[in-house]
């Protein structure tokens, strides 16, 4: 994948947005204003950075050199996933969803259920 793709998949998710919280150039993807992936636009090679549930991310990292610790993240609950093309894309889709619902299943109540409304705007 590369940012565009990042770009159009991630805001294609419910209530997602996009920012620039920390520097210009690390793009990060919120849900509710909870970080769900965060990506440098100057990554070489490209990486995101994914929440993901600890013992799956384990699990990830051990059937793939391309899945890490999320670097600069806490290392149980993030993964960095990078994209040199030894991770099949549709596993890649799985990941960002994944993050995204370990991040709304976090979520107070009322913003679940504004989310499921579609009254996040």
């Amino acid at each position: 994948m590369n940012i565009e793709e990042i770009r159009e998949y991630c805001l294609g998710i419910p209530g997602v947005t996009e920012g620039f919280p920390f520097d210009e150039t690390t793009l990060v993807f919120k849900v509710m204003n909870k970080m769900f992936a965060l990506t440098g636009l100057d990554g070489d090679p490209p990486f995101v950075n994914l929440k993901c549930d600890p013992e799956r991310a384990i699990e990830l990292r051990s059937q793939y050199k391309d899945i890490m610790a999320g670097w600069h993240m806490n290392k149980q609950q993030w993964n960095s996933v990078y994209f040199t093309g030894g991770i099949p894309a549709s596993l890649i889709r799985e990941l960002f969803d994944h993050s995204y619902e370990l991040v709304v299943e976090g979520l107070k109540k009322t913003d679940r259920e504004a989310l499921e409304s579609g009254d996040y705007l």
